[in-house]
């Protein structure tokens, strides 16, 4: 399933550094660690404000934008070709110019989008998709079935990581694709014809944008897609996307007419943006929480908070020494006091997670837990052969440290990414943290080259089925083939379990497919290939006027062209 995306995985690449926290241990607790990266921050905060004076002085004499309303994106987009970019800047603006034949409504249940019927035929060889009439593209030419065929057809003949998931490994060590024919009995009559029953089918097209016929090529510097707004230009060097409103589409016509996305990549650089009024909105994961809790303040903004379904977590690559232990992972999770994190530093503004899939999920089971036991940690490092040589002494259980890669995108990240490791050296684990440009960070993860990571995903975690991408031997990304299962985690026994699941129709047999997901997340969280922390609440900054605020769990960027403005 590739109906997912990572925060932030759009950016250029420009480099990479290293930092370390080179503070003696001792004894100190959970909450004097963070209380101390919080008066860092505070120090850095008060340089940012003075740097945003500065900004501010400047800013006055410039023109501002007008009629145009501008929205923030907190990573460039990987691409604007809607049938590859799969990192999240590159999703949201999907959302803005495309539709799909499916989508995912606020209970993560799988409804039409360009289709107003789905039905799927009694032997699941066939599903038929009607889709609506007088939906055009931006060009004014009617959107068919023949561009639906084409659009896929062009998908599967590509390398693009959505593509991947519609094909399935054969024993010569190639591939197939689930889909053997499509066929378009008439122009609003989509039929895909399967190789065998595959349930996967529907969640797999939620990402995929259906384009005209004959434009694949053309879309990356100039994409036409039948969405609520329609590209102008883009600006690359300074990370901006013009568009306007589709008057003719099909949904409404968008209030907002001029629309330009910005890729701001500093945090200090939003916040002084968003105070002089040259930001209209922002849904960004670059800001801190503080940050958010300033601009709170700013008689000219406003705050919007959503509960989210998106997921933080930590990935260990599992065919790393020591991580290859799942002891040595485990102690990882208990020495890791997420509740004081989210209380102190996250400022309440996320959810500790227990699983990869969202509470609201019908296939949710929070498996084993893992509450802040520090004891229990030097237990288990114990058990696994890594002995504290000293006791309480300044020596590590490890002659060199375990490398935690962050992205350099987010101030969030590098905060809390510092607290954990003050909690591992509490333990004798000890860490350093490298920071890299995002785009840099993704291929290092796909080519196993990394011990710990974290990151954001969005979308994909809503469906259990996504657990199979995550944790599947045969997901384990190879140079022939993509997969997210980038820990490089093998169970064969988890393996047997999620095949099983994701072919069980959860309409027909509930019972059944939540059973085998419910014994597959026993295994995971026992295993902890992955260590999910929180779902952060869906937090959004905008200027006094922007009305209809209103943003689902997966956060879908759809919601813009809802946006209201007060005349």
């Amino acid at each position: 399933m590739r109906a997912t995306t990572e925060e932030g995985q759009g950016q250029k690449l420009k480099g990479k550094g290293r930092e370390r926290d080179d503070e003696m241990s001792g004894e100190f607790n959970q909450r004097q660690k963070i209380r101390r990266v919080i008066s860092r921050r505070s120090k850095t905060f008060c340089a940012a404000l003075m740097l945003s004076a500065l900004v501010l002085l400047v800013a006055a004499g410039c023109n501002k934008q007008g009629e145009t309303f501008v929205a923030v994106l907190d990573a460039a987009p990987a691409t604007l070709d809607p049938l590859r970019g799969t990192d999240a800047a590159s999703e949201r603006l999907r959302q803005l110019m495309f539709n799909t034949l499916v989508r995912k409504n606020e209970k993560f249940e799988y409804v039409g989008e360009l289709a107003t019927s789905i039905q799927t035929a009694p032997d699941g060889l066939s599903t038929t998709f009607t889709l609506r009439d007088g939906v055009t593209f931006h060009d004014g030419k009617p959107l068919t079935s023949a561009d639906a065929k084409y659009t896929l057809e062009a998908l599967f003949a590509s390398n693009s990581a959505k593509a991947a998931p519609f094909m399935e490994a054969d024993a010569q060590g190639g591939q197939q694709n689930y889909v053997s024919s499509i066929e378009t009995p008439d122009p609003r009559t989509l039929v895909v014809r399967l190789r065998k029953p595959w349930l996967q089918l529907l969640t797999n097209l939620v990402p995929v944008a259906i384009i005209p016929q004959g434009s694949g090529d053309a879309q990356k510097d100039k994409p036409l897609g039948s969405g609520g707004f329609r590209f102008v230009s883009f600006d690359e060097s300074q990370q901006v996307v013009d568009m306007e409103a589709y008057d003719n589409y099909w949904g409404g016509a968008p209030q907002i007419k001029k629309l330009r996305v910005r890729a701001i990549l500093d945090a200090n650089t939003l916040q002084a943006e968003l105070r002089s009024g040259r930001v209209n909105l922002a849904h960004v994961a670059n800001l801190s929480p503080d940050a958010y809790k300033s601009l709170e303040q700013d008689a000219n903004l406003q705050i919007k908070k959503f509960p989210g379904a998106n997921l933080v977590y930590i990935g260990f690559n599992a065919d790393s020494d020591p991580l290859k232990d799942a002891r040595v992972r485990q102690a990882i999770a208990y020495a890791i006091n997420r509740e004081s994190i989210i209380r102190d530093l996250q400022l309440g503004q996320a959810r500790i997670a227990h699983s990869i899939l969202p509470e609201e999920s019908w296939a949710f089971h929070a498996g084993q837990k893992y509450a802040y036991d520090p004891a229990q940690a030097k237990r288990l490092l114990d058990e696994a052969g890594l002995r504290d040589p000293d006791g309480d002494g300044p020596q590590m259980r490890l002659p060199k440290p375990i490398v935690f890669k962050i992205t350099s995108a987010s101030a969030a990240v590098r905060q809390y990414a510092q607290v954990i490791q003050n909690s591992l050296k509490d333990v004798g684990v000890p860490i350093e943290i490298e920071t890299l440009e995002t785009v840099s960070l993704f291929a290092q993860l796909r080519n196993g080259q990394f011990q710990l990571t974290t990151a954001r995903w969005v979308g994909g975690n809503q469906d259990p089925i996504f657990l199979r991408n995550l944790f599947h031997s045969s997901e384990i990304p190879t140079q022939q083939r993509s997969g997210f299962n980038r820990g490089r985690y093998r169970n064969a026994e988890l393996d047997k379990l999620l095949d099983e699941a994701v072919n069980t129709p959860p309409d027909a047999e509930r019972d059944r497919a939540k059973n085998l997901y419910t014994q597959a997340q026993d295994i995971i969280t026992r295993e902890l290939p992955m260590m999910p922390l929180w779902y952060p609440d869906n937090l959004v900054v905008a200027t006094k006027g922007v009305g209809n605020i209103q943003l689902d769990a997966s956060a879908d960027w759809d919601f813009v062209r809802k946006l209201t403005i007060e005349k």
